[in-house]
């Protein structure tokens, strides 16, 4: 059994396809054929990944993900776990993690390494879950021919709803697709975050955010979205610790961000007022993260593109996060799932998925706290599941993991849970602590009237 795995584990050569992308060069030449978009209905998925199980069988074959939801739930619940039954197929430890290294990233090994009496993977059997409406298939289709970067990379045309390039020819449209990945049009969600201490100590701090995706609106034309440069408003309310709770942030993410940067706001609730936040971006430190992530780690990546050159290396099937529906429960306590150095590894499914890789290097002329980060994004989903990042002296710094699931009464894959561990603290920080909380909804009763400042000034007095 044990040859049968090796054979089975085995790392895909990277796709003969890396190409280098400095922004400065990137143009308006991204579109793909219509041979090449036919593709999408035949060998590839209308995201763009193959269609076709991998060479042993260990990946499935692509039939569509999660059509419906499992007997028994109804809209407002945590999502029930349409594998429960699954078991385990194997767990990698410190102790046999050699014969699998080739199926995971070096910040993955990383964690082995650094935690090797309590970290863990249980791998469990592949399912390709990840699922989209009709018309985001089909506004992906229609993007495929007509989307293009703006000058430097920044931003993009010709594009709404659906992934803006589902056969990337450079690392810069591969990130581009996980940032306009679709989640839904206006959703509200609960939840909060924990960074805690080495000795596994933590203070829970919960957020009520709002979001409108504009790009995501069925039947929203790309002209439309030129006219306003909308890409999503969200709005974020601290709830607890009680000292902070009404602290308050706005921000309006730009398509195009040439032609009008990020804009953001912040309300204080000691100063009772609203102020413009311009360092709302890039390697800021995140709001409360004690200096865990930075404010474009938040979604894996969020954010201009512009401070790095982006490769796309091809793709590898790679162990990752997938089908999380035990660490979604609300039969968990956040004190299950919060341990010292890591989340407890008992509560996440590994399953092994293809991924595109993409590496970003810091521009020699810019500054930011990482000079490389390697994404490592779900070819199904277009989520990144994985990132590997680097400090200015080579070395890993952070490693960030997705930990995803599939709502399926929108439906659309996204995450449950992010954490990024800090190698060199010895610390992580969870978001989307959702366990205790309710459920997201998807069917928010959210107008644009609701994300100006004085939106935000009221929402912070609450």
């Amino acid at each position: 059994m044990r040859n049968i795995f090796k054979n089975t584990f085995k790392k895909v050569t990277l796709v003969s396809m890396a190409v280098t992308v400095a922004l400065a060069s990137s143009g308006a030449a991204a579109k793909i054929s219509q041979q090449d978009a036919a593709k999408l209905e035949k060998e590839l998925t209308p995201f763009g990944a193959v269609r076709a199980a991998n060479a042993d069988g260990s990946i499935p074959a692509w039939t569509g993900g999660i059509k419906s939801a499992p007997a028994g739930y109804k809209v407002g619940d945590h999502h029930i776990d349409p594998f429960a039954a699954d078991k385990a197929m194997y767990t990698i430890t410190a102790k046999n993690l050699a014969e699998y290294k080739s199926i995971l990233t070096p910040g993955q090994i990383k964690l082995f390494e650094t935690y090797p009496d309590t970290y863990k993977m249980s791998v469990y059997q592949s399912r390709r879950s990840a699922s989209y409406p009709e018309h985001v298939y089909q506004a992906t289709l229609d993007n495929a021919t007509r989307t293009e970067l703006v000058e430097g990379g920044n931003g993009i045309i010709q594009a709404a709803v659906g992934i803006p390039f589902p056969v990337p020819k450079d690392g810069l449209e591969a990130i581009w697709n996980h940032i306009l990945r679709y989640r839904g049009e206006k959703i509200v969600r609960e939840g909060g975050q924990a960074a805690p201490t080495a000795s596994g100590d933590y203070t829970y701090m919960g957020f009520d955010d709002q979001l409108l995706i504009p790009y995501g609106v069925k039947g929203v034309k790309a002209e439309e979205l030129q006219k306003t440069n909308i890409l999503f408003k969200f709005k974020q309310k601290v709830t607890e610790p009680a000292r902070l709770a009404g602290t308050a942030l706005l921000v309006h993410e730009t398509m195009d961000q040439i032609k009008t940067p990020r804009q953001a706001w912040t309300y204080n609730t000691g100063q009772r007022r609203v102020r413009r936040a311009p360092n709302v971006a890039y390697d800021a430190p995140g709001t409360a993260s004690d200096g865990l992530r930075t404010t474009d780690d938040f979604d894996m990546f969020n954010g201009a593109p512009n401070r790095y050159n982006w490769t796309l290396k091809g793709k590898q099937e790679l162990l990752i996060p997938y089908n999380d529906y035990r660490l979604h429960s609300d039969n968990l306590k956040y004190d299950q799932i919060l341990q010292p150095g890591h989340i407890n590894p008992e509560l996440v499914r590994y399953e092994k998925h293809r991924v595109w890789v993409v590496e970003a290097n810091l521009k020699s002329d810019t500054r930011h706290t990482y000079k490389k980060r390697v994404f490592y994004i779900d070819e199904d989903s277009w989520q990144v599941a994985v990132t590997d990042i680097y400090d200015n002296r080579d070395e890993l710094y952070r490693v960030g993991v997705a930990h995803g699931i599939n709502y399926y009464e929108v439906p659309t894959q996204w995450s449950t849970l992010e954490v990024f561990h800090d190698l060199q603290s010895r610390r992580y920080i969870a978001m989307g602590l959702d366990n205790e909380a309710s459920m997201y909804d998807f069917s928010a009763d959210l107008q644009d009237v609701d994300f100006t400042s004085s939106a935000l000034r009221r929402e912070g007095r609450r």
